[in-house]
């Protein structure tokens, strides 16, 4: 089994810059997975996975045995090599290089009667994190991220979803095209947004429903409070006009999902 014990190797430096850089994940097609839950969810979630690292101190000889797969390379690595990659505070003592996938519309496998999240320019990746562990709790049947502000491999998203990133469905795409998607699917879509609005919950979602959410500083674009099926509104009774969006949209989401009986 190879082994690398310099944090000084090529290859381990072409590992930093997949944490570090959203250009060299994208060029590279890869990005990094640390922990041995995540690896396991993504590898569930269909992931292709190139290559293991671990330290064999930390882990123990069982986490070999875990990811038996002829495809995959494995290295053993130094505990030196393994804080230069770690992102989390926590060791583990495992990581791996995954390929990114196809994050495009037309990937999509809707049922019949879907219950979709779209998130509009989020920047913060704690809370797009947050969200979709929100969306995997509730088992929605895809996410949208919308006019995307940040890299969905960003490993703050990767260590915030807990490994949500790999058991949900995810597309991105510009607004226009996400609303387009909607309407071509015939798929009812509410818009959380203080203009023009109703309460969240006097309104059905046990129809092909799409909740959309939007930044804290700013809200939805127009477009889409152009175009809702209904712009809605979570009411507020103490002195400030929002939450968090990741608590906005759990509200939304499980009011869905209670209407349908869960």
């Amino acid at each position: 089994m190879k082994q690398i014990t310099s944090a000084q190797n090529p290859f381990i430096k072409s590992l930093v810059l997949l944490q570090e850089k959203s250009k060299a994940r994208k060029q590279s097609g890869t990005f990094l997975i640390e922990g041995q839950r995540e690896i396991e969810l993504a590898l569930k979630g269909g992931y292709s996975i190139e290559t293991i690292l671990y330290v064999p101190e930390i882990t123990g000889n069982q986490a070999v045995s875990h990811f038996a797969d002829a495809d995959i390379e494995w290295i053993e690595i130094s505990k030196e090599v393994y804080q230069k990659l770690a992102y989390r505070d926590t060791t583990e003592g495992i990581l791996a290089v995954a390929k990114t996938k196809p994050l495009s519309l037309s990937e999509l496998q809707l049922p019949e009667n879907p219950l979709i999240v779209v998130m509009e320019a989020i920047e913060k990746p704690g809370n797009i994190g947050a969200m979709l562990r929100t969306c995997d709790a509730a088992k929605v049947d895809a996410v949208i991220i919308a006019n995307p502000k940040t890299d969905l491999y960003n490993p703050n998203i990767v260590r915030s979803s807990v490994g949500c990133l790999f058991t949900n469905q995810i597309a991105t795409a510009s607004t226009e095209e996400t609303i387009a998607f909607l309407q071509k699917n015939n798929i009812h879509f509410y818009s959380a947004t203080l203009q023009n609005s109703t309460a969240y919950h006097t309104q059905d979602y046990t129809q092909p429903t799409a909740l959309v959410v939007g930044t804290e500083a700013t809200g939805l674009s127009q477009l889409w409070r152009d175009k809702a099926t209904q712009n809605i509104i979570i009411p507020m009774q103490g002195a400030i006009d929002s939450m968090n969006v990741s608590v906005a949209a759990a509200v939304l989401i499980f009011e869905a999902k209670r209407q349908r009986g869960f």
